[in-house]
């Protein structure tokens, strides 16, 4: 029985809003048409020649301030972190003693705002996880307009899994949280319908939006940028990055042969016979970063015309009910793309950005990288590579007694901005003055703690 009767049912009664329903049964509609959402190799050509960072920062020197206050900030602020063992929102973990994510965000609206006069807006999806962290710890920001969830809240949706065998709502009595599931980040456009928040923005002179994940703090609203996306006229760019071995496996920009039109091609969108083609980093050179400009008022154009939905690429993830017992229900997760949103604006384009401005904490490893001194942050909130790094962060590998945030919290931190590779096996402790350059290795294979004594350490391996 395909009905969608009673997942109408279900996520009315959750309260969740319409447009978030009706978003769901379109994509729902083309899972029982047996749409895979799969975009094969031949369908596609490689995205190339794309503007670059250098030429568009040079070529905007001189800024309209006024952009600058009819612009919002939106940061997908849904994570807990749960991989690295956190409970609570992703954004609160401290990348300086005292200061975490939301603080250097703040910091940098803050600075937006006063060296501009313009009232920088601040939006923060959140996810019903997040909420009550996020905004207790804004609390310290009242004073600012940066507290209320009517000022800087915009709530994600939730969507339900589908049982794999039947198409209908999955259930699971013994913890009913788990018949629910993220829609994905391209929640992100029903979610501004639904709240009210898109016609409210539109109604305050807000027509630019920047929208990029919490934990990449190398994105900032670049004056310069937002410049160039008001002159260009597009209603949507993309800032991509360059694919490196490390990133073979993340969405691609493609071009479609049959009309032209930029789209995103993610991993679960691949047919698998494709997937070397799809890892092939040299002929799909670009990545999505998430970091993304829209223009609020043509997104409102193009919602009313499609009826509320923007209709987003459907990505189905087969999963269990229960994620930690693969003995539980089959279940479907229908999921969204927030870069997917490429394809569906007419005049759409992307531009190639440096890595630095894609630095997103995603492992113990990546966050004990960012709390060290191979980075610094600026009296404006930017968070960036040390200059002698040269625009190269280290690369720092750690065994799974590394895996969750408590496990980093004690054990010192070395200098790493001469460090090329650092490499931690077993349970190491690091003394005050302890300096690593070019490519280290510690290993210890005793059930004791080793302290790593000051001094410096270059281009060698260890062992005990």
């Amino acid at each position: 029985m395909n009905d969608f009767s009673a997942i109408l049912a279900k996520m009315t009664t959750a309260k969740v809003a319409q447009p978030a329903i009706d978003s769901f049964q379109h994509n729902y509609e083309a899972l029982v048409r047996n749409e895979s959402g799969l975009i094969p190799e031949q369908a596609i050509l490689p995205a190339i020649d794309l503007p670059n960072w250098d030429e568009i920062v040079t070529s905007c020197p001189n800024v309209d301030e006024e952009l600058l206050g009819q612009c919002v900030v939106i940061k997908l602020n849904g994570g807990l972190g749960t991989s690295m063992g956190l409970q609570a929102a992703k954004s609160l973990l401290d990348v300086r003693e005292g200061t975490n994510f939301l603080d250097i965000m703040v910091k940098q609206i803050l600075f937006l705002r006063e060296s501009s006069g313009k009232k920088v807006r601040l939006l923060l999806m959140n996810s019903f996880s997040t909420s009550e962290d996020t905004l207790q710890h804004l609390l310290r920001y009242e004073a600012n307009g940066l507290s209320a969830a009517s000022e800087v809240e915009l709530m994600q949706n939730q969507a339900p899994k589908l049982d794999a065998a039947t198409l209908q709502p999955a259930s699971w009595p013994q913890d009913p949280e788990l018949e629910w599931c993220p829609p994905g980040h391209g929640d992100l456009y029903p979610a501004l319908l639904g709240s009210g928040w898109l016609e409210k923005l539109l109604a305050a002179g807000v027509k630019y939006a920047f929208v990029s994940n919490s934990d990449n703090l190398g994105a900032v609203l670049e004056p310069a940028l937002l410049q160039y996306f008001a002159n260009s006229g597009s209603p949507f760019l993309m800032e991509v990055t360059r694919r490196t071995p490390a990133d073979k496996k993340g969405g691609h920009l493609a071009v479609r042969k049959s009309d032209g039109q930029l789209l995103l091609r993610e991993v679960a969108q691949c047919p698998s016979d494709d997937l070397d083609a799809f890892q092939d980093i040299n002929t799909h050179q670009y990545f999505n970063t998430n970091n993304l400009w829209l223009r609020l008022d043509v997104l409102m154009e193009t919602l009313q015309r499609n009826k509320g939905i923007l209709p987003l690429p459907m990505i189905v993830n087969r999963k269990t009910i229960d994620p930690r017992d693969k003995n539980s229900t089959p279940v479907i997760q229908l999921e969204v793309a927030m870069g997917a949103a490429i394809e569906c604006f007419q005049g759409a384009s992307a531009i190639e950005i440096p890595r630095s401005r894609f630095a997103p904490v995603k492992t113990t490893a990546d966050l004990f990288c960012l709390r060290s001194d191979a980075y610094v942050v600026g009296n404006d909130g930017r968070v960036m590579l040390h200059p002698d790094r040269k625009g190269v962060p280290p690369n720092v590998v750690m065994d799974d007694h590394y895996k969750l945030v408590d496990s980093i919290a004690a054990i010192g931190m070395p200098s790493l901005i001469g460090c090329g590779t650092l490499k931690m096996t077993g349970l190491l402790n690091f003394a005050d003055g302890v300096i690593i350059r070019g490519n280290v290795s510690f290993v210890n294979s005793s059930n004791a703690p080793v302290t790593i004594s000051a001094g410096t350490y270059e281009n060698a391996d260890f062992s005990w």
